[in-house]
C-alpha cells in the first residue's frame, strides 16, 4: 500500500544548478510579495529588480507573465499541501484536520484575493491547474481519511468538499475580523462532524 507521501504528485522539473535554483526561488517569492502588494499585473522588470536578478535571468526562468503566475500559484498550493502532510505527522487526527482547515482559511484571508487572482489567470485545462487540484486533494486525503476512519467526521465527505468549505469560509470571512472568521469556521466544523 502506498503511503501518503509516496502517493503525492510530483511537478516535473528540470534539474537546476544551485545558483539557478536560488534565483528561481527568489523570483517566485518576490513575485508573490509583489502580487500581494499590488496585483498580478505588476511589471516583471520591477519583480526582477526587487529579486536582485537581471531581467534576462527572470525571463530565462519565466518566459512569460503566465509562466511566473503559474509558478507562484504552484508554490502557494505546495505550501498548503506541505502543511497537511506535516500536520498529519505532528497532531492527533481531529486536531490535524481542523488545524489545516483553519490554516487554509487564514491563508485565504491574509492573501487578500491573491489565490483568486492567480487561479483566474490560469487556464482550467492547464497542467498547472490539474497539478494543483491533484496536489491538494492528495494532501487533504492524508488528513480526511484517518478522521473518517476514526468516526470524527462524516463518512460522505470528500477531499474536494473540505477544500471548498475552507475556500468558502476564507472568502466569506475576508471582510470579517478574526472572531467572525473563527465563528464561521466553528459552524462549518460542527457541521462536518460525524
Amino acid at each position: 500500500m502506498a503511503t501518503a507521501e509516496s502517493a503525492r504528485p510530483i511537478w516535473p522539473e528540470r534539474p537546476m544548478r544551485a545558483d539557478a535554483r536560488r534565483n528561481y526561488d527568489r523570483i517566485v517569492d518576490t513575485a508573490r510579495d509583489a502580487f500581494l502588494e499590488h496585483d498580478i499585473d505588476v511589471p516583471l522588470d520591477d519583480i526582477a529588480k526587487r529579486a536582485h536578478v537581471g531581467a534576462g535571468t527572470l525571463y530565462r526562468h519565466f518566459p512569460s507573465r503566465a509562466a511566473l503566475i503559474e509558478a507562484v500559484y504552484r508554490e502557494e498550493v505546495t505550501r498548503l499541501a506541505d502543511r497537511a502532510y506535516a500536520l498529519s505527522k505532528e497532531l492527533p487526527v481531529e486536531e490535524a484536520l481542523f488545524t489545516w482547515l483553519r490554516e487554509q482559511v487564514r491563508w485565504l484571508r491574509e492573501s487578500s484575493g491573491l489565490a483568486m487572482a492567480l487561479k483566474s489567470a490560469i487556464e482550467d485545462t492547464s497542467m498547472t491547474f490539474a497539478y494543483c487540484k491533484q496536489e491538494l486533494r492528495a494532501a487533504v486525503s492524508t488528513l480526511l481519511t484517518p478522521a473518517q476512519a476514526a468516526g470524527i467526521v462524516r463518512a460522505d465527505l470528500e477531499p474536494v468538499d473540505m477544500m471548498r468549505l475552507g475556500h468558502g469560509v476564507g472568502t466569506a470571512a475576508g471582510h470579517a475580523d478574526e472572531a467572525g472568521a473563527e465563528r464561521l469556521l466553528t459552524i462549518v466544523l460542527d457541521g462536518i462532524r460525524a
